[in-house]
């Protein structure tokens, strides 16, 4: 097998592979054999069909399957043997089979260097979680808004039309609530406050093909709740190319932190092994375990 390989930039790979005779024609025999099993042609029990009129019957199917069978191999191999480190899946394109020979070409972003200054005491400062009486009679407020079409006074009858025996009960709850929700709430603008950091302390070049990808995914999200919404496909082709131009900075640093995190868990050792764990989540962790907490005066 022939690997060239071509730098297109600081990330990009170019390789061009050629497949031998002997390679194309070794899997091709086994391609025909698994077809031969299974190939039903008038005259010929399954099994016993000649090589010569499989050809005729099947040729262009097992032409296809023998490509398919040899380029993830021999790919895997040409990246194996010029020790590249893709990130990505590759775009295979010029596939051409031609006197035996196959030819084809593989262009790939490589793992990009990150260079990290530094990802451990990062001053962070985390907001108070108290609720105040006045946060809570706001959100009663709220609540009795909803019900504009009543006169409303808050007392124990309302909150029982809310499902709980007293106002006093009401207020409780919803004081926990909001507790709550101002906890998640500090916990995501402390990890925002690292993430800040690290972007500041980071250098890497955040490979294309990546953000191509997460850009396709975050589009089609994006045009299928417009869609939902009742929008109709001139409409959606009219927005597609704005939506485009407004996710593509925010999906660029969703990369560029993706990358950060996993290097910090490379550096740092960390692993999953549980499919459902999230390898950027347990770097976080860490990072907020060995932050410089304050709080919020």
């Amino acid at each position: 097998m022939k690997v060239e390989v071509k730098k297109v930039d600081a990330l990009k790979r170019e390789m061009k592979f050629e497949i031998p005779r002997e390679k194309v024609t070794e899997q091709m025999d086994l391609v025909y054999n698994e077809i031969g099993k299974h190939a039903k042609v008038k005259g010929f029990r399954p099994g016993k069909v000649p090589r010569h009129i499989l050809n005729v019957s099947h040729g262009q199917l097992a032409k296809d399957e023998t490509i398919k069978k040899i380029i993830p191999q021999a790919y895997h191999d040409g990246v194996s043997q010029h020790q590249l480190n893709p990130i990505d899946l590759p775009e295979i394109t010029d596939v051409n089979l031609k006197d035996g020979v196959l030819t084809f070409t593989a262009t790939l972003d490589i793992r990009p260097e990150v260079e990290i200054s530094k990802y451990k005491g990062i001053n962070v400062v985390r907001k108070k979680n108290e609720v105040t009486e006045e946060e809570v009679l706001k959100t009663l407020e709220f609540f009795k808004k909803g019900r504009a079409d009543q006169e409303v006074t808050i007392d124990d009858s309302f909150a029982k039309g809310m499902g709980f025996p007293s106002l006093a009960e009401f207020k409780t709850a919803l004081k926990h609530q909001l507790e709550s929700d101002k906890d998640r709430n500090n916990r995501m603008d402390v990890e925002n406050q690292i993430v800040e950091e690290l972007l500041k302390n980071a250098k890497l070049i955040v490979p294309q093909s990546l953000v191509k990808r997460q850009l396709h995914h975050r589009l089609g999200e994006a045009l299928r709740r417009l869609k939902s919404q009742g929008l109709n496909d001139e409409e959606l082709k009219k927005k597609e190319e704005d939506l485009r131009v407004q996710l593509e900075p925010a999906v660029e640093r969703e990369v560029k932190i993706y990358l950060i995190l996993e290097e910090i868990g490379r550096l740092e050792n960390i692993t999953t092994t549980d499919p459902n764990d999230s390898l950027p989540a347990k770097v976080m962790e860490l990072l907020l375990k060995e932050a410089a907490w304050q709080e919020a005066k």
